[in-house]
Protein backbone atom coordinates (compact mmCIF):
# COMPACT_ATOMS: atom_id res chain seq x y z
CA UNK A 1 0.00 0.00 0.00
CA UNK A 2 0.58 3.75 -0.56
CA UNK A 3 1.15 3.84 3.23
CA UNK A 4 4.07 1.69 3.60
CA UNK A 5 6.01 3.62 0.86
CA UNK A 6 5.56 7.01 2.92
CA UNK A 7 6.28 4.90 6.43
CA UNK A 8 10.06 6.89 6.05
CA UNK A 9 8.98 10.08 5.11
CA UNK A 10 8.80 11.98 8.21
CA UNK A 11 12.04 10.72 8.41
CA UNK A 12 13.26 12.32 5.48
CA UNK A 13 12.07 15.22 5.68
CA UNK A 14 13.44 15.57 9.50
CA UNK A 15 17.05 14.80 8.05
CA UNK A 16 16.86 17.03 5.00
CA UNK A 17 15.08 19.77 6.49
CA UNK A 18 17.79 19.81 9.48
CA UNK A 19 20.80 19.37 6.78
CA UNK A 20 19.78 22.21 5.66
CA UNK A 21 19.44 24.43 8.50
CA UNK A 22 22.67 23.02 9.33
CA UNK A 23 24.19 24.14 5.81
CA UNK A 24 22.88 27.85 6.15
CA UNK A 25 23.49 28.38 9.73
CA UNK A 26 27.37 27.03 8.33
CA UNK A 27 27.29 29.34 5.36
CA UNK A 28 26.29 32.05 7.29
CA UNK A 29 28.43 31.68 10.49
CA UNK A 30 31.61 31.55 7.87
CA UNK A 31 30.62 34.74 5.92
CA UNK A 32 30.51 36.18 9.43
CA UNK A 33 34.18 34.66 10.54
CA UNK A 34 35.87 35.57 7.77
CA UNK A 35 37.10 39.22 8.11
CA UNK A 36 36.65 39.33 4.00
CA UNK A 37 33.15 40.33 2.46
CA UNK A 38 32.19 37.47 0.71
CA UNK A 39 28.85 38.13 -0.78
CA UNK A 40 29.76 41.76 -1.67
CA UNK A 41 32.97 40.31 -2.91
CA UNK A 42 31.10 37.76 -5.18
CA UNK A 43 28.50 40.35 -6.28
CA UNK A 44 31.61 42.13 -7.28
CA UNK A 45 32.74 39.04 -9.82
CA UNK A 46 35.68 37.66 -7.39
CA UNK A 47 36.38 34.53 -8.01
CA UNK A 48 38.85 33.92 -5.69
CA UNK A 49 36.04 34.34 -2.93
CA UNK A 50 33.62 32.04 -4.75
CA UNK A 51 36.16 29.52 -4.80
CA UNK A 52 37.05 29.81 -1.36
CA UNK A 53 33.47 30.54 -0.26
CA UNK A 54 32.27 27.11 -2.08
CA UNK A 55 35.45 25.04 -1.16
CA UNK A 56 34.14 25.53 2.76
CA UNK A 57 30.81 24.52 1.79
CA UNK A 58 31.49 21.58 0.27
CA UNK A 59 33.82 20.93 2.84
CA UNK A 60 31.21 21.28 5.06
CA UNK A 61 28.32 19.70 3.24
CA UNK A 62 31.00 16.49 2.26
CA UNK A 63 31.23 14.94 6.53
CA UNK A 64 27.30 16.45 6.93
CA UNK A 65 26.17 13.70 4.35
CA UNK A 66 28.78 11.42 5.97
CA UNK A 67 27.09 11.84 9.54
CA UNK A 68 24.10 11.75 8.04
CA UNK A 69 24.71 8.48 6.17
CA UNK A 70 26.17 6.81 8.73
CA UNK A 71 24.27 8.16 11.82
CA UNK A 72 22.71 5.55 14.20
CA UNK A 73 19.46 8.40 14.99
CA UNK A 74 19.03 11.68 14.10
CA UNK A 75 20.37 13.19 17.97
CA UNK A 76 23.36 11.67 16.46
CA UNK A 77 23.20 12.95 13.06
CA UNK A 78 22.77 16.31 14.85
CA UNK A 79 25.34 16.36 16.88
CA UNK A 80 28.21 14.96 14.36
CA UNK A 81 26.74 17.66 11.52
CA UNK A 82 27.65 19.72 14.41
CA UNK A 83 31.39 18.45 14.77
CA UNK A 84 31.50 18.92 10.86
CA UNK A 85 30.29 22.55 11.65
CA UNK A 86 33.41 23.40 13.74
CA UNK A 87 35.77 21.17 12.24
CA UNK A 88 35.58 23.11 8.59
CA UNK A 89 35.65 26.70 10.72
CA UNK A 90 39.13 25.36 12.28
CA UNK A 91 40.26 24.99 9.31
CA UNK A 92 39.83 28.02 7.80
CA UNK A 93 41.22 29.17 10.67
CA UNK A 94 44.17 27.27 10.12
CA UNK A 95 44.92 28.27 7.19
CA UNK A 96 44.66 31.68 7.87
CA UNK A 97 47.00 31.14 10.41
CA UNK A 98 49.62 29.29 8.80
CA UNK A 99 49.68 31.94 6.02
CA UNK A 100 50.10 34.54 8.96
CA UNK A 101 53.23 33.10 9.85
CA UNK A 102 54.41 33.24 6.19
CA UNK A 103 53.60 37.02 6.25
CA UNK A 104 50.79 36.66 4.42
CA UNK A 105 47.34 37.43 4.87
CA UNK A 106 44.22 35.28 3.59
CA UNK A 107 41.89 37.47 3.33
CA UNK A 108 43.66 40.33 1.77
CA UNK A 109 44.55 38.10 -1.18
CA UNK A 110 40.92 36.62 -1.37
CA UNK A 111 39.87 40.69 -1.30
CA UNK A 112 42.36 41.46 -3.77
CA UNK A 113 41.00 38.55 -6.59
CA UNK A 114 43.92 36.40 -6.07
CA UNK A 115 41.85 33.60 -7.24
CA UNK A 116 45.45 31.16 -6.46
CA UNK A 117 44.56 31.54 -2.61
CA UNK A 118 40.99 30.60 -3.30
CA UNK A 119 41.51 27.44 -4.85
CA UNK A 120 44.07 26.87 -2.11
CA UNK A 121 41.57 27.64 0.30
CA UNK A 122 38.77 25.84 -1.43
CA UNK A 123 40.99 22.45 -1.89
CA UNK A 124 42.35 22.58 1.74
CA UNK A 125 38.18 22.67 2.92
CA UNK A 126 37.56 19.48 0.65
CA UNK A 127 40.51 17.72 1.23
CA UNK A 128 39.61 18.37 5.08
CA UNK A 129 35.63 17.64 4.44
CA UNK A 130 37.06 14.58 2.86
CA UNK A 131 38.81 13.32 6.51
CA UNK A 132 36.41 14.69 8.50
CA UNK A 133 33.82 12.43 6.37
CA UNK A 134 35.48 9.22 6.47
CA UNK A 135 36.73 9.70 10.21
CA UNK A 136 32.49 9.44 10.82
CA UNK A 137 32.25 5.99 8.99
CA UNK A 138 32.06 4.03 12.75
Amino acid sequence: TMVNYLYGLPSFIAYLVTAIVLLAAFMYCYSRITPHQEWTLIREGNAAAASAYGGSILGFTIPLYSAMAHSINFIDFVLWGVIAFIVQLATFFAVKLFLRKQGESLSQHITEGHQAYGILMASVAVAVGLLNAASMTW
